[in-house]
C-alpha cells in the first residue's frame, strides 16, 4: 500500500481473539469508546492495561471492571487517591509519569497498544510501542505532526505496524488496501467543518469557549473540538496524511462535508473515487484496529442513505481558517515546523479555554511562532522535546498571552 509508514500486521502477527490490549489514555473520548467495545467483545479483546491521567475516579471504574494487572497516572500523587478507590480485592501494579507510561506501553504481554494521549505528551509512549515492535491503534495524531519520519525509520528497524484510528486516515487506510501510489491521483481528507462553518470575521472574533465545545456531530475532548473548531485539527490531520502514506502535499486535499457520513476518499487515475462511508461514530475506525484485518459487530444504526438525501462537499476557506494554510505552510518548510505547530496550537488552545486570548487569537500565535523558528533537523526524541519545550516557552511569554 503505497509508501506505508510501517508494515502491516499479519493474521500470524495477531491473535483472531483474545487480543491483548493496553489503552494509553483510557479516561478521554477515544479510550472510554475503546472500552465500551471491549465491553461488549470480551472473548475478543482482553484489557491488560489502563493509562487514565488525572481523572483517577474514572480510571478506577474503568479499572474495577476490566481488572487489569497494570494502571498508569501522570502524576505519583495521584497512586494513592486511586489505590483507596479500588475494590479491596483487587491490588494491580500502579506506575506513574512519563516512565510509567513507556513501560505500560512495552508491556511483552500487549498484542495492540492504542495511543489515545492528547497532545505531544503521547510521543514517547508511541515511540516506546514502536521499539518494542508492537502493533499501534494510533489515535494520538501528534506523534506523526512531531516526528513522523522518526516513526517511520523506528518501524522499519522494528517490524512494528501502525494502524491508524483518526477516522479520516482509517477511511483512507481502508481505500488505499492493494493498490499501489502509482495508481493513486490525490487523499482527500473531508472536514465537517467544526461549529462555526458558516460564521463570518466579525462572530468568530466574538467566539467563547462554550460555543467552540459545540461540535455539531463528534463527541469528543475540549482540545480536539477547539482544534475542528479552529480546522487546525484538519490541518494536523494533512501532515499526518503524508507522513502515514508517503505522499507529497500537492496530492493530499481537503473539502468540507457537514454531515460527516463520507470519512474521507482517495481518487484514482482511472477516474474512479473510494469512499469509506458511515455513521459519525468513533466506535467503527475503533473496532477496525482492534480487531484487524477482521470486523466486529458493534450493533450501531444502519446508515440510511435513502433519509439523509443529500451529500453536500465544498472547498475550506483558508482565509477565514487560516490554521489550514499554516498547517500546510509548516509542512512543506521541513520536518521541524509542525513540531512548533502543534506545540504553540496547545498552548494557545489553554490560553483560550482559560479565556486569556480570543479564539483569533489562537491561528495567530501559531503564525508568530512558525515565524520566530529558525528550521532544524530534528533527529532524536530529546531534539524534538528541546524544540517543543522552547516553543511553549515562546507562546506562554508572547504579549498577546500575558495579561497587562
Amino acid at each position: 500500500m503505497l509508501t506505508y509508514i510501517s508494515k502491516l500486521p499479519s493474521v500470524i502477527d495477531l491473535p483472531e481473539s483474545g487480543r491483548q490490549i493496553v489503552v494509553l489514555g483510557s479516561t478521554g473520548s477515544i479510550g472510554q469508546n475503546v472500552l465500551r467495545i471491549a465491553h461488549s467483545h470480551p472473548d475478543a479483546l482482553h484489557i491488560i492495561g489502563l493509562a487514565g491521567g488525572e481523572n483517577i475516579s474514572l480510571l478506577a471504574r474503568q479499572a474495577a471492571t476490566f481488572r487489569p494487572p497494570i494502571l498508569a497516572v501522570k502524576l505519583p500523587d495521584l497512586v494513592p487517591e486511586l489505590q483507596a478507590l479500588l475494590p479491596a480485592d483487587y491490588k494491580p501494579e500502579i506506575v506513574s509519569g512519563p516512565k510509567g507510561y513507556e513501560g505500560m506501553a512495552s508491556m511483552a504481554e500487549a498484542d495492540i497498544v492504542v495511543s489515545a494521549q492528547v497532545g505531544a505528551a503521547g510521543l514517547a509512549p508511541t515511540l516506546a510501542a514502536v521499539n518494542q515492535g508492537k502493533v499501534i491503534a494510533l489515535a494520538n495524531k501528534e506523534s506523526l505532526v512531531l516526528a513522523g519520519p522518526l516513526l517511520r525509520a523506528h518501524c522499519s528497524r522494528s517490524g512494528s505496524a501502525i494502524l491508524p484510528v483518526d477516522s479520516e486516515h482509517n477511511a483512507l487506510f481502508q481505500a488505499l488496501i492493494g493498490h499501489s501510489a502509482q495508481e493513486v491521483k490525490s487523499l482527500i481528507l473531508t472536514a465537517s467543518g467544526g461549529p462555526f462553518r458558516q460564521a463570518d470575521k466579525a462572530f468568530l472574533d466574538q467566539v467563547t469557549p462554550e460555543q467552540a465545545l459545540k461540535h455539531p456531530n463528534w463527541s469528543m475532548g475540549a482540545k480536539i473540538s477547539v482544534d475542528s473548531a479552529t480546522m487546525m485539527n484538519k490541518g494536523l490531520e494533512v501532515i499526518e496524511a503524508h507522513y502515514l502514506f508517503g505522499l507529497p502535499l500537492t496530492q493530499i486535499e481537503v473539502l468540507v462535508h457537514p454531515e460527516s457520513i463520507v470519512h474521507s476518499m482517495v481518487e484514482y487515475h482511472d477516474g474512479s473515487v473510494l469512499t469509506h462511508m458511515g455513521i459519525p461514530d468513533m466506535r467503527i475506525p475503533i473496532a477496525f484496529c482492534l480487531s484487524y484485518p477482521q470486523r466486529l459487530n458493534l450493533g450501531l444504526q444502519p446508515l440510511d442513505l435513502a433519509r439523509l438525501k443529500t451529500l453536500s462537499f465544498y472547498s475550506p476557506d483558508e482565509k477565514l481558517f487560516p490554521a489550514l494554510a499554516l498547517a500546510k505552510s509548516a509542512l512543506q518548510s521541513g520536518p521541524s515546523y509542525p513540531v512548533v505547530l502543534n506545540a504553540a496550537n496547545e498552548v494557545a488552545v489553554e490560553l483560550f479555554l482559560a479565556r486569556r486570548i480570543s479564539f483569533a487569537h489562537i491561528p495567530t500565535l501559531a503564525e508568530e511562532a512558525l515565524a520566530w523558528h529558525e528550521g532544524i533537523v530534528p533527529s532524536s526524541l530529546e531534539d524534538i522535546h528541546y524544540l517543543d519545550a522552547q516553543t511553549r516557552s515562546f507562546v506562554r511569554g508572547h504579549k498577546l498571552a500575558v495579561k497587562v
